[in-house]
């Protein structure tokens, strides 16, 4: 699934990075932490998404 704004293409690539043992876990905070249940192939499908056309934040439907 690819991510929908660059917000969370950011999150997944920090969510990413932790998984890896790249940066500590206990740093992430919000979406990043929450990611951490994601595969590790989800995460990089996500954070491999190009931001160019993207938002910053998606907006959210009510």
């Amino acid at each position: 699934m690819p991510a929908k704004s660059a917000a969370q293409q950011k999150a997944a690539g920090a969510a990413l990075s932790a998984k890896r043992g790249d940066a500590p876990k206990g740093k992430l905070k919000g979406a990043s932490k929450s990611m951490l249940s994601m595969s590790e192939s989800q995460l990089e499908e996500m954070a491999s998404t190009k931001r160019k056309g993207k938002p910053e934040h998606a907006t959210k439907k009510d």
